[in-house]
């Protein structure tokens, strides 16, 4: 049955009558997802992850404090319009938590979520300033923002060349997606430059050419960037890949974000893509028991649409986290309210203190699978450390031990952007209850 629905969600864009009834009945988390278009390759495995986690939980415990997870697709393609499409069509059936897995898209959403009163979770994506939650109570973007992520870049380079101070007359290119995400970084990494002595270089990548970079390509091996940073998504990240490799980039001095750590990303360039790395907040593979869980509740029933081998890669596990802290949200939000079926503004509260130790991680079968988190009411990010992952010719490993994020650079500029968002929007709905 679940099977069969979500396939008639892919097809028709979302889920008819009996879905509505669903909704009603349990936790409403429509997924907003993209099997089709460019960016499916790095959609596809997110979507699994999520919806499988979901799955598990409702054919293990019969939902969370016994009320089943309803979650109904909806198809975006990846394109803003039709992901608006797909909110308007659901916020009517009071979703707790709306999870689009696009920047495009959170940017309009954003907006849209104190008024609606729906919370908007943009993991590790959107807009890096909307985890001031002084300024947008309504939207969390946990557990690291690209401007973090490029902190942590920078960091690593300088682990590389030996010291901070050695980085003055380096050259950092960034090759990113011609597009609100892929522009996110650039901020941080101008401010870093200046701080730090080493040059910027852009390389925008349009979306009709993810998979036509040779004019990039040429400029590249003109500059002659010590490292290049990857803020790419869907089939541009393979591409990247295969031209550093036929470029004879050094693939050790290619680092993708974390959206930019597919395993097909790697599989691209095989053996030759060996040291190829990606900025990471969480493990791969299925050696943890709620994965296992998920391979025997979903995978083993038929009740999953990913192949069995597929299950535990960088983006499966992406799609689980995001999922799992969905879950811990509710949990914490029946536990606050004493109801067991709670609202958004009920999960909204609870993601405000909401704090997943290494305990709690270990008592939900994801021991060392991710840092500890923290959240609070003016903090709505936790802002955590990265690490970095290498592709080893087959799969991601870990290269680094976690690495800070500069949060001396980040926060002052995070913060004024918050304010200027406010600032730029007439009419910005202030927080209702102060943050203490």
């Amino acid at each position: 049955m679940v099977m069969r629905i979500v396939k008639v969600a892919l097809l028709a864009g979302i889920l008819a009558a009996p879905g509505v009834a669903r909704a009603q009945e349990g936790h409403f988390l429509p997924l907003l997802t993209y099997r089709t278009g460019s960016f499916a390759s790095s959609g596809i495995p997110i979507a699994d992850g999520m919806r499988d986690y979901f799955e598990m939980i409702n054919q293990r415990d019969g939902g969370i404090g016994g009320v089943r997870i309803d979650h109904t697709e909806c198809e975006t393609g990846y394109d803003t319009k039709k992901g608006v499409e797909c909110y308007e069509a659901v916020k009517g059936r009071n979703p707790l938590v709306m999870s689009p897995f696009s920047t495009g898209i959170a940017l309009q959403l954003t907006p849209r979520a104190a008024v609606d009163k729906i919370v908007l979770l943009t993991v590790a994506y959107g807009l890096s300033a909307s985890g001031d939650g002084s300024v947008f109570p309504w939207v969390f973007n946990p557990p690291i923002t690209n401007w973090d992520g490029a902190s942590v870049m920078v960091r690593y380079m300088a682990s590389r060349e030996g010291g901070l101070d050695k980085l003055k007359g380096k050259t950092l290119g960034l090759i990113h997606l011609d597009a609100p995400f892929g522009k996110e970084p650039v901020p941080v990494f101008e401010e870093l430059a200046k701080k730090y002595g080493f040059q910027l270089k852009l390389y925008p990548i349009p979306p009709s050419d993810m998979q036509n970079q040779s004019a990039i390509w040429l400029s590249i091996r003109r500059d002659k960037p010590d490292f290049l940073y990857n803020q790419g998504w869907g089939s541009m990240n393979p591409t990247a890949v295969r031209e550093a490799i036929r470029n004879r980039f050094p693939l050790d001095r290619m680092v993708g974000v974390w959206w930019a750590g597919g395993d097909d990303d790697g599989r691209a360039g095989g053996e030759a893509a060996r040291g190829y790395g990606t900025l990471s907040y969480h493990r791969t593979g299925t050696d943890f028991p709620a994965i296992q869980d998920i391979l025997k509740h979903v995978v083993d029933k038929k009740l999953s649409l990913s192949p069995r081998e597929r299950v535990g890669e960088n983006l499966y596990n992406r799609g689980v986290y995001t999922s799992m802290l969905i879950v811990e949200a509710i949990r914490a939000a029946q536990k606050d309210t004493g109801k067991a079926r709670v609202s958004s503004d009920d999960v909204r509260k609870a993601l405000e203190k909401l704090e997943i130790t290494g305990k709690r991680l270990d008592e939900i079968g994801l021991a060392g699978f991710a840092a500890p988190l923290k959240l609070g009411c003016d903090d709505h990010n936790g802002h955590n450390d990265l690490f970095v992952s290498q592709w080893n010719g087959s799969r991601y490993v870990p290269a680094t031990d976690w690495i800070s994020p500069d949060h001396d650079t980040v926060k002052p500029l995070l913060d004024d952007a918050a304010k200027r968002y406010a600032a730029a929007n007439p009419g910005w709905p202030a927080r209702q209850e102060p943050c203490n």
